[in-house]
């Protein structure tokens, strides 16, 4: 699934001020084109509500109740059948028959939304409940699909996906890593690249099995491109931490924090799914 990244640019915060206002050393708010008397006047002139960690904060666990929601509707979409106990590892063997409907359809669903959400932020005040189910089904049948042969595994990728998020906001909190214009480019650069490799992948499929092969091999070379696609998934998140900092600091409006967690659940469901892919491969190998 796409970062939201690649959108987060400047321009969101040009003239954001205070709930829109541009306060020069005079007093004089040209945002507003007033003068107030004195300071008790200022602080009674109403002012627009604005970006906050909190409201972030908030907006983010919201959409996570209803990704977890739609994931467990996924869930129960996919059907599995016994086949029997492998020998040498005495594992359980399973075959999953995939909704491919609720599949695909989600998969659109979610990715229509979240275009319009990264060319129209105000919209994800409105879209990001309807996008966090989307994704959260398409999540559901994926990840009962990679539990089917290997069980616990997508309990597995949600603790490393938690585990990651908690080390970059760690890292990013702490300044150890800072976002400086040279990082945000090659982020960026990096996650294009990630989506020209995706692109690819998808029309070899079309023709061959080239594609597929590839992405689920347990070869070195397969396990070294997954771990490279965590790894800029994983940075991907201080570029978000960095936009809603920024947007805080420069008084966004209120519903760019919804915007903000938008941001947030479509980088955490792309480093889910490259986990969980990740994972899958290093217990076949």
């Amino acid at each position: 699934m796409q970062s939201s990244n690649p959108f987060l640019n400047d321009k969101y915060f040009r003239g954001a001020g205070a709930g829109g206002a541009v306060i020069d050393a005079t007093g004089t708010e040209r945002g507003w084109g007033q003068v107030p008397p004195s300071y008790e006047a200022y602080e009674s002139t109403p002012r627009t509500a604005t970006m906050t960690m909190g409201g972030v904060a908030s907006a983010t666990g919201v959409m996570l109740v209803f990704v977890m929601v739609g994931a467990w509707f996924g869930w129960g979409k996919v059907t599995t059948e016994f086949l029997g106990i492998e020998q040498g590892t005495g594992k359980r063997v399973y075959s999953a028959d995939l909704p491919m409907g609720w599949l695909i359809g989600s998969m659109v669903i979610g990715l229509v939304l979240a275009l319009i959400c990264s060319f129209k932020p105000p919209m994800a005040r409105i879209l990001g409940i309807p996008y966090a189910i989307a994704e959260g089904v398409f999540l559901g049948i994926i990840s009962h699909a990679y539990d089917s042969q290997s069980q616990g595994i997508a309990i597995q990728a949600i603790v490393a996906t938690a585990g990651v998020f908690l080390a970059m906001l760690a890292l990013y909190g702490f300044r150890i890593l800072r976002v400086t214009p040279r990082m945000t480019k090659g982020i960026i650069a990096a996650t294009f690249g990630v989506l020209a490799l995706y692109a690819v992948m998808f029309i070899s499929r079309l023709f061959t099995d080239a594609g597929t092969d590839f992405m689920q091999s347990t070869s070195l070379l397969s396990i070294g491109v997954s771990l490279l696609i965590v790894g800029i998934a994983a940075f991907n998140l201080l570029l978000d931490f960095d936009f809603i900092e920024r947007g805080v600091k420069e008084g966004l409006p209120k519903e760019m924090e919804w915007f903000g967690a938008f941001g947030l659940i479509v980088t955490l469901v792309w480093l889910y799914l490259e986990l969980l892919r990740l994972l899958s491969k290093l217990q076949r190998r």
